[in-house]
């Protein structure tokens, strides 16, 4: 049996100090070392507007495990993850600002990931910065968050912004909530249970509520809400 070979990658993390990268990626990022799944080379580059150095970045980052870890905190893990960290202050709206990132990036031996951890209003932007420096090639891989846009045409924007550069195949749209999963079972839960189907209508159910209990609560994200 062949062994599939794996390349290491250079993890760009855009918005790295934000709320859903200290909250879920770097949360994320640790279990998947702790189960030794990363490649002993790859890097974690977070990429944000603050200025802040390389050892203050770490510094938020074991704060953030330390607040929001649901598991043990293992010091050895720890040293591990730490020691793939770079931090880069960046105008990711300023095209000329991507020639730091591609100063750092190694783009003949890792496979290059730009996580859009940003509100979609930037989206665009990232994409004419690597654009215009160069930075897209074919191990280059692109993920998004929802949302991708604030309405249909704004999301079709964007959409067509990153497939004019990137192949359909390095794009990855993904949410990190799971709840849809559950109410699209509402659709089976309906038909493929006959003392369903018949009863389920307007005339026996006034209505469907679905209720999504989080730990979590708004907290200092009321403009995000505002607006989504």
């Amino acid at each position: 049996m062949i062994e599939k070979q794996y390349k290491p990658c250079d993890l760009v993390i855009y918005g790295a100090l934000g709320d859903l990268s200290r909250r879920k990626l770097m949360m994320s990022l640790y279990q998947l070392d702790k189960s030794k799944l990363l490649e002993p080379q790859t890097r974690i580059i977070g990429v944000d507007r603050l200025n802040e150095t390389k050892a203050g970045f770490i510094e938020v980052v074991h704060k953030s495990l330390m607040e929001f870890l649901p598991t043990a905190f293992e010091e050895e893990v720890w040293q591990r993850l730490s020691a793939r960290f770079e931090y880069l202050q960046m105008n990711i709206s300023d095209p000329q600002e991507f020639k730091k990132l591609g100063a750092i990036l190694d783009q003949k031996n890792h496979i290059t990931v730009n996580y859009l951890a940003i509100p979609p209003s930037l989206f665009k932007s990232v994409c004419t910065g690597l654009h215009k420096t160069k930075l897209i090639h074919k191990e280059s891989r692109l993920v998004m968050e929802k949302p991708i846009g604030h309405d249909l045409e704004s999301s079709h924007e964007i959409n067509d912004t990153f497939q004019a550069v990137f192949k359909e195949e390095q794009i990855y749209r993904i949410d990190h909530y799971l709840g849809k999963e559950t109410v699209l079972n509402l659709l089976a839960l309906r038909f493929a249970n006959s003392i369903f189907t018949t009863n389920w209508s307007h005339d026996t159910i006034d209505n469907v509520q679905i209720t999504v209990a989080e730990e979590v609560g708004i907290e200092g994200r009321w403009d995000y809400f505002d607006h989504s």
